[in-house]
C-alpha cells in the first residue's frame, strides 16, 4: 500500500537532491571547519555557499544568518537574547496561538518574573493589530509573532506589526518556520529583526535550522561556548545538515511561485470536496490569507484522533486538529483561542502538503473520506442531532 503524506507541516520528506548534496558530508568529507588544515577548510567553505543560499531565500545578508539545530531553539534564542539584552525591560508580547517552541518558553520566562501578555484571536483566527497597540508599554522588551500559524495556516498581518513596533523601537521577532519556502519573504522589505525557520519543515533533514537576525539588533548567545558562528551559537557545526539546508533552500527559491499556484489548487480542490461530500464540515481559519498547503477542517460529531486511525488504515497521513495525546482529551489550544465549537474542535483534522503530492492523491482522499466520516457519525452517540435523527453524509 502506497504512503498518501498530507502531514507537510509536521515534517517533510528530504529532496532528492538535498540528500544527493549532503551524503558526501557524512562520509569522506568528515572534517571540523574549524580545523586550519585544508582538509577542515573546504568544508568552512561549503557551510559559508549553505548560509548565502539561505540568506537569498529570504532576501538577507550571509552574515545575517545563524545556524541552530531546530526552529525550537531558534525561537527560544531570539527571546532569550532580546530578555538579556535589554535587562532592565521585563514584558514580553506574544500570542495564544504560537507553537510551544514560543509559548512554552515565554511561560517559562513568566515562572521567572516576567510579564507576558497573550494576544488573542477571533473566530477566523484572525489577529487584531488594535490589540497589539493597546498593551504595549514602555517596559516591553519584545514581541514575538509567528508568521504563519502551524495548526490553520493563517498568515498574520506581519508588514502592519513591524511598522508599529519600529516606530516605538521595540524588538520584533517571528517565527517563520511555516513560511520560509512557501511564500515569498524578503526581510530586507519587511525588517523584522529576527527570524526563525527550520530546515525540515521545507525538505531538509530534522535537526538543522536558523536564525536570522538583522544586522546592527543587540544580540546575545543562547549557547556559550566556542567560536563558531562568530561567537553567536557555540558547537560545533552539523555541516552535512547545513549544507542540506541551503540546497533546499536553494530549490525552494527556484520554485516557489510555481508551487503558490500548483499548492493552492490542490488544496481548494480537496478542502471544495470534502465540504461538499460531508455536511457539518467547516474549515477553520482565515480563508483569505493563508498558507497555499494547509487546510484545517472540522468535521462535527466525531473525535479527530478516530478520523486519523481510518486514514491510516488506508495508508493516508493527517494530523489531528484536536492535537490530544494519551490519556487526554484536551483539545487544541489554537482552535480554543479561535472558539470553535464543541461539537467541532475534537473532529478537527489538518491536511497539508507539498510539491511532492499529486492530484490522484487528492482523489484518493476525497473518495475515502466521506464514507469515514459517516462510519464514525453512526457509531458514536454524538453523531446525532437533537432530534436523535441521524447525521447523514454521502
Amino acid at each position: 500500500m502506497n504512503t498518501i503524506y498530507f502531514d507537510n507541516n509536521a515534517t517533510t520528506p528530504v529532496a532528492p537532491e538535498v540528500l544527493e548534496e549532503m551524503l558526501p558530508y557524512l562520509s569522506e568529507y568528515y572534517g571540523n571547519p574549524s580545523s586550519m588544515h585544508t582538509f577542515g577548510g573546504q568544508l568552512h567553505r561549503k557551510v559559508e555557499e549553505a548560509r548565502h543560499r539561505v540568506a537569498q531565500l529570504i532576501g538577507a545578508e550571509p552574515e545575517e544568518i545563524i545556524f541552530t539545530s531546530c526552529g525550537t531553539e531558534s525561537d527560544n534564542t531570539a527571546i532569550m537574547s532580546a530578555v538579556e539584552s535589554y535587562p532592565q525591560k521585563r514584558h514580553i508580547i506574544t500570542t495564544r496561538v504560537e507553537h510551544p517552541a514560543v509559548m512554552n518558553f515565554c511561560k517559562h520566562l513568566a515562572r521567572k518574573g516576567f510579564r507576558v501578555t497573550y494576544l488573542p484571536v477571533n473566530n477566523y483566527g484572525q489577529l487584531q493589530v488594535s490589540d497589539l497597540m493597546k498593551t504595549i508599554e514602555d517596559d516591553t522588551v519584545a514581541v514575538s509573532i509567528m508568521y504563519a500559524n502551524n495548526e490553520v495556516g493563517n498568515i498574520f498581518p506581519i508588514p502592519e506589526i513591524v511598522e508599529i513596533l519600529r516606530e516605538r523601537r521595540i524588538l520584533f521577532h517571528t517565527d517563520a518556520v511555516q513560511v520560509v519556502g512557501k511564500i515569498p519573504i524578503d526581510v530586507k522589505k519587511l525588517p523584522v529583526d529576527m527570524l526563525s525557520l527550520s530546515g525540515h519543515k521545507l525538505h531538509a533533514p530534522k535537526g538543522i535550522g536558523a536564525l536570522y537576525v538583522r544586522k546592527g539588533t543587540r544580540f546575545s548567545p543562547y549557547l556559550i561556548g566556542g567560536h563558531q558562528e562568530r561567537g553567536r551559537r557555540a558547537g560545533t557545526e552539523n555541516v552535512a545538515s547545513i549544507i542540506a539546508l541551503g540546497k533546499a533552500c536553494e530549490l525552494a527559491l527556484k520554485n516557489l511561485n510555481e508551487e503558490v499556484v500548483y499548492l493552492t489548487r490542490l488544496r481548494d480542490k480537496l478542502e471544495n470536496s470534502l465540504l461538499q461530500s460531508c455536511p457539518d464540515a467547516r474549515i477553520n481559519g482565515d480563508v483569505s490569507s493563508r498558507l497555499p498547503n494547509t487546510t484545517n477542517l472540522s468535521f462535527e460529531y466525531v473525535e479527530g484522533e478516530a478520523i486519523l486511525l481510518r486514514l491510516n488504515e488506508y495508508g493516508i497521513c493527517a494530523s489531528s486538529g484536536s492535537a490530544c495525546t494519551s490519556g487526554s482529551l484536551e483539545p487544541s489550544h489554537v482552535l480554543r483561542a479561535m472558539g470553535v465549537p464543541f461539537t467541532a474542535i475534537h473532529g478537527s483534522i489538518r491536511f497539508s502538503l507539498s510539491r511532492y503530492n499529486i492530484e490522484d492523491e487528492i482523489d484518493k482522499v476525497t473518495e475515502i473520506m466521506p464514507k469515514i466520516i459517516k462510519n464514525l457519525r453512526m457509531l458514536s452517540p454524538f453523531g446525532r442531532d437533537k432530534l436523535g435523527q441521524s447525521i447523514k453524509c454521502p
